[in-house]
């Protein structure tokens, strides 16, 4: 079938949403699908449909690029002419996605992908009927994850699927010894901070031990950090590769955790906040603890480091759990919710 999958973000700039929708592509593509990736944007990844320049706004307790230009509505009707599925994602947000989700044509599919804020939250709720409305036109709603899904203003259950990643990309090694990794922006829910405060205390546990910070970069000098800064696609999967534990000290606003896949399909022993998104992906595969405690975090990595019978139990445990997400898998289950919104559209 053909697949246009709708993007809000500008197809140039690096984001979540966006490596998923091109992700996708890639999958279904592998799967004998005929995708194309349609977006805002003056640049974008080869064979997408670019729909004209954006404008950065403040959304999800973060900053992202949308196309408000009224006039993309039309371009974007032209690019996804002869679909027989649209694929809308993140089907609120203007002006893309909402054009794409009120079309209403063809038979169409919605994934939500945030954590809303709580101010996104209340004014779903404020404006929950008009908001129903909106998605009226969507065949199947789906989301990311159950901390996606609960802002949705619906009634019927919204289906889950995951993100993924190509697992087979990523190595298990061989690991460095003591190697701890960090992966994320110096962003204030990243939780860099907490990581950094705790590792005097694993430091002093585990002189050997280094951290390895991909990402995000400061001018001071910590004993053992590496500031790495913000790292290529391959430089990413050797650092995965080579670390033993991976670090994800974030202290709220995830709605999946991505990281979190790629470093279990690395084969590293993950501690990661307890915060709910995380507990889901995890599912047991890794430690946690309470975000914002430097002190719990410290010892719990420096815990596991010497350890070395329990940190190979959660590195087997956690390349078993990744599997879940491996892109092959999560085709399918989006090839299922296709054919389920071209046997409800028009009814």
């Amino acid at each position: 079938m053909k697949v246009g999958l709708v993007c809000p973000y500008d197809l140039g700039a690096p984001g979540g949403v966006q490596d998923q929708v091109v992700r996708l592509s890639h999958w279904l593509t592998d799967a004998g699908h005929d995708a194309i990736v349609v977006g805002p944007g003056t640049d974008g990844p080869a064979g997408s449909v670019v729909l004209g320049s954006t404008v950065t706004v403040p959304a999800n307790r973060s900053a992202v690029p949308v196309g408000l230009d009224p006039r993309m509505s039309s371009r974007l009707r032209e690019a996804l002419a002869g679909c027989d599925v649209v694929h809308v994602h993140e089907p609120l947000m203007p002006m893309v996605s909402l054009a794409a989700a009120r079309m209403g044509e063809v038979p169409t599919v919605g994934t939500f992908h945030a954590d809303p804020s709580a101010t996104m939250r209340r004014a779903l709720r404020l404006y929950r009927y008009p908001i129903r409305r909106a998605l009226g036109r969507l065949d199947v709603i789906t989301a990311v994850s159950t901390v996606a899904s609960s802002a949705v203003p619906l009634d019927d259950p919204v289906e889950i699927i995951p993100n993924g990643v190509d697992i087979h990309a990523y190595r298990t090694g061989p690991k460095q010894p003591a190697a701890v990794a960090f992966l994320g922006r110096d962003d204030p829910r990243k939780g860099l901070s907490t990581l950094i405060e705790a590792w005097p205390a694993i430091r002093a546990a585990n002189p050997d031990a280094e951290l390895l910070v991909a990402g995000a970069h400061r001018d001071e000098a910590v004993e053992g950090v590496t500031w790495l800064g913000r790292v290529s696609e391959d430089d990413k999967i050797d650092v995965l590769a080579r670390a033993e534990v991976f670090v994800a000290p974030n202290t709220g606003g995830e709605s999946f955790g991505i990281i979190l896949v790629e470093a279990m399909a690395a084969g590293c022993a993950v501690v990661a906040s307890a915060i709910p998104a995380f507990t889901r992906v995890l599912a047991g595969a890794g430690v946690h603890v309470q975000p914002g405690d430097a002190d719990g975090l410290g010892d719990a990595v420096a815990r596991l480091l010497r350890d070395d019978t329990r940190r190979s139990e959660l590195a087997e445990r956690s390349r078993v759990r990744a599997q879940d997400f491996d892109g092959a898998v999560i085709a399918r289950q989006y090839e299922a919710a296709y054919v389920k919104a071209i046997a409800r559209h028009g009814r």
